[in-house]
């Protein structure tokens, strides 16, 4: 299988992304429905859920494992890390962290897929429902994610990324009916995606700066708190390849802590780590962060140590 196999949502004259808008329309719909269908059970199960897939597999796997490199895996780790980040709905591994390679290389510029500075709710929402950019073409795809397109596993997973979260949806119907799909699938998806949206949104709007990058990035400890670490978001473009986001002791990154997990039980390795050698003050002048530092391309962390 080959990076043409792969299938592209077509959209309308509006240019709407159906497939995707019903999707997000039906899975927004069983969030409310779940509400009404409440146990213990199924509540403990959607957080369980919530965590396999927003921090073992978006932030863990996509994000700082397979987006930037910031530690290696035995590859049978990196497919499962991969596999729990397809049952968030987010997608397959090679649009999406084309997509977010893309967003470093343009951030907050012409270019960057979800940017606030074409409007809060285009870079929250509406550029997936609308447009091209969570849809490259094979020449794109080319481009941004070499190391992937040449893995049979990422090519074949980001073709057939709903066989996971369909097969996990019968397995919750079976296991205990409609709660467990209303919670377990429905709303721990929706409660994700938008946490996942917010690092787009909020963390380019709101928060405050410890470095003066490019773009507009923010640290947010309230989008922190729902993406597992994923918040501390100016940390991270100041300092891409880093694995860990919460640079300050207070800065709590629940990712972080897992990839130190593996590293101790031997399953990751060539950790990178970005230090703080000063304390900041509150009314200090911001550290300029080079362009060349913030680029996916030259992304050579000078200030990094192993876990």
């Amino acid at each position: 299988m080959t990076l043409t196999g792969l299938g592209k949502e077509s959209t309308s004259e509006s240019g709407i992304n159906w497939i995707t808008a019903i999707s997000m329309l039906l899975f927004h719909v069983g969030a409310l429905a779940a509400l009404f269908f409440f146990s213990w059970k199924a509540f403990f199960l959607a957080a369980f859920l919530y965590w396999v897939g927003g921090s073992l597999g978006i932030g863990m796997g996509y994000h700082r494992l397979l987006t930037h490199r910031g530690y290696k895996t035995p590859k049978w780790v990196e497919y499962f890390l991969t596999t729990c980040a397809v049952l968030s709905l987010e997608g397959g591994p090679i649009f999406w962290v084309a997509t977010h390679r893309i967003h470093h290389q343009y951030s907050d510029k012409e270019g960057d897929p979800h940017s606030p500075r074409d409007g809060k709710w285009w870079a929250h929402v509406g550029w997936i429902l609308v447009g091209k950019s969570m849809h490259h073409d094979t020449k794109t795809l080319s481009r941004y994610v070499p190391d992937l397109a040449k893995d049979k596993f990422h090519v074949w997973i980001t073709k057939f990324h709903y066989v996971p979260i369909t097969v996990l949806g019968l397995a919750l119907l079976v296991a205990g009916g409609f709660p467990f799909v209303l919670w377990g699938m429905c709303l721990r998806t929706v409660v994700g995606l938008h946490a996942t949206w917010l690092v787009n949104s909020a963390t380019h709007i709101w928060g405050k700066r410890r470095f003066e990058t490019r773009d507009d990035s923010t640290n947010s400890w309230w989008v922190a708190l729902f993406s597992f670490g994923e918040g501390w978001h100016n940390n991270h473009h100041a300092h891409p390849v880093s694995a860990r986001h919460g640079l300050a002791w207070y800065e709590i990154d629940l990712n972080w802590y897992g990839i130190w997990a593996l590293s101790k039980l031997g399953l990751a390795r060539d950790v990178y780590r970005y230090e703080l050698s000063v304390p900041q003050k509150a009314n200090e002048k911001l550290p300029t962060v080079p362009v060349e530092d913030v680029a996916p391309e030259t992304e050579t962390e000078t200030d990094l140590v192993s876990a």
